[in-house]
């Protein structure tokens, strides 16, 4: 299921490091419109195939990976709950760059400047496949849910509304 790219980027190196099979896809982006319908439209997928990756803040866990299908809404009390917080927020803009590496619409658990913890949307293990930004505008990784979680080291819980 690996396709050959003439760029990888460092999520896919990670996936291949550990023999997670994955398929790489590019799309046109338009960091203008991120939103969930162009994307599906895109990558000829459901929206609830795909996920995308938010940088929260826990009072105190502090930083970890929110992963919802792109069309979902993060629940703020079920992800404390699911993060053993009493309260969580969504950490701005300006400092998801610094902190993980990556820009807006190409933010990826995988391969993140550092190993934060990683809450997935139990949507997740209803589906085969799922996809998540390869790090890169334009970029998307689909593999298996499972092997997401044991690539991102991540844990499923019920973290949308």
């Amino acid at each position: 299921m690996v396709t050959k790219v003439s760029s990888k980027t460092n999520a896919c190196r990670l996936l291949e490091r550990l023999g997670i099979p994955y398929a790489l896809h590019h799309y046109a982006a338009d960091a203008d419109d991120l939103s969930a319908e162009r994307l599906s439209k895109e990558l000829g997928r459901p929206a609830e195939e795909l996920f995308k990756t938010l940088l929260v803040r826990g009072e105190t866990s502090g930083v970890f990976f929110a992963v919802i299908p792109v069309a979902a809404r993060l629940d703020l009390k079920s992800l404390a709950r699911a993060s053993g917080d009493r309260a969580v927020e969504v950490v701005p803009l300006r400092e998801v760059r610094p902190l993980t590496g990556y820009v807006r619409g190409g933010v990826t658990a995988l391969a993140a400047k550092k190993n934060y913890p990683v809450l997935v949307d139990d949507t997740c293990t209803l589906l085969e496949d799922m996809g998540v930004s390869a790090g890169a505008l334009g970029e998307e990784i689909i593999l298996a849910p499972a092997d997401y979680l044991r690539a991102t080291g991540g844990r499923a819980a019920p973290i949308t509304a």
